[in-house]
């Protein structure tokens, strides 16, 4: 049988209507919805169907929401062709997706990850007054040619690399005028192109501290099991299932780099074969083909879709 990983994808995926079919289509993903409305009191499968995409946006709705559907994706197929997280060699979430990986591997309920991720978003947001930090994609960049624009940044406040998502892509985050003044040498520094990012806040740097602070609090009154296959971690790059380990990762990885071109490599490198991105979109999938060419990958969010991996899993 093909080895292969289990991954979730990331704020960015987001789009109104995400995970309504699934939900129409099967029992288990329809309770994955109810499940996460009710843990947050609040409508939130109906904002992702009919609401507004401004509100989807909000990073307090929009991390839920994305673990939502990644979450109705799997059960979904557990349910329908009893193909779950225990089969896969991996799991691998791109910054929020951990969370979503986690709940799919009954390492953390659904309930406490929806509360935990509400929490997450907001913290996040209020880590640093509105207009002050910024985000940046570096397009054509080394990872060695990013952390020396960030060098040079720095002299107007935190600059750092916040995400290595595939050679060639890599994200900064910091402070607004540091993140500007790295960015203002990209092409004499050989960049093909540097574009500040439309977010609301400079995530996986040091000024998310508050945010990592809020996150350990509320990571410690949840239980976390170990997952049902090895989580591969943002921070480190490598797998593994030990609970403890896997609270003191979350907490780093708010102001932590995302690893995601290592976390890639390493399962390749591993045998894995298929990537099967669950939930909504593809951005995951198309970064990977970037990071290893032979690496097939598929995604998971429609039922056309689910009945698709089940026939190539089970083949």
């Amino acid at each position: 049988m093909t080895k292969f990983a289990f991954i979730f994808p990331g704020q960015g995926s987001q789009f109104i209507g995400m995970g309504k079919d699934l939900a129409e289509a099967f029992p288990a993903a329809k309770a994955v919805f109810e499940e996460v409305d009710d843990a947050l009191g609040q409508d939130l499968s109906g904002l992702m169907w009919g609401g507004s995409e401004d509100d989807l946006k909000l990073t307090a709705n929009t991390q839920p929401a994305l673990m939502a559907v990644s979450v109705a994706a799997m059960r979904a197929l557990e349910s329908a062709h009893g193909i779950g997280a225990d089969k896969a060699a991996f799991i691998a979430g791109h910054s929020l997706g951990e969370y979503s990986a986690m709940a799919s591997a009954g390492a953390i309920s659904v309930g406490d990850c929806a509360k935990v991720l509400r929490i997450r978003g907001n913290a996040m947001q209020d880590a640093v007054p509105a207009g002050e930090g910024a985000m940046a994609a570096l397009l054509g960049a080394s990872p060695e040619q990013a952390a020396a624009l960030c060098a040079n940044g720095a002299s107007e406040g935190p600059c750092e690399i916040a995400n290595d998502n595939a050679p060639g892509q890599i994200v900064i985050s910091g402070a607004k005028p540091a993140v500007e003044l790295a960015i203002s040498g990209a092409k004499e520094a050989g960049v093909k192109k540097a574009v500040l990012l439309p977010v609301s806040a400079p995530f996986h740097c040091s000024l998310m501290q508050p945010a990592a602070d809020a996150m350990a609090e509320a990571l410690a009154g949840i239980t976390i099991q170990a997952p049902a296959a090895p989580l591969v971690a943002n921070v480190t790059a490598t797998a593994g299932v030990d609970p403890e380990s896997i609270r003191k990762q979350l907490v780093e990885q708010v102001t932590g780099q995302v690893r995601w071109t290592e976390s890639v490599q390493f399962m390749a490198a591993e045998g894995v074969e298929l990537t099967i991105e669950a939930g909504a979109g593809k951005v995951l999938s198309v970064m990977n083909r970037r990071t290893v060419r032979a690496l097939e990958g598929l995604t998971m969010g429609t039922p056309e879709e689910i009945s698709a991996i089940a026939e190539r899993i089970n083949g």
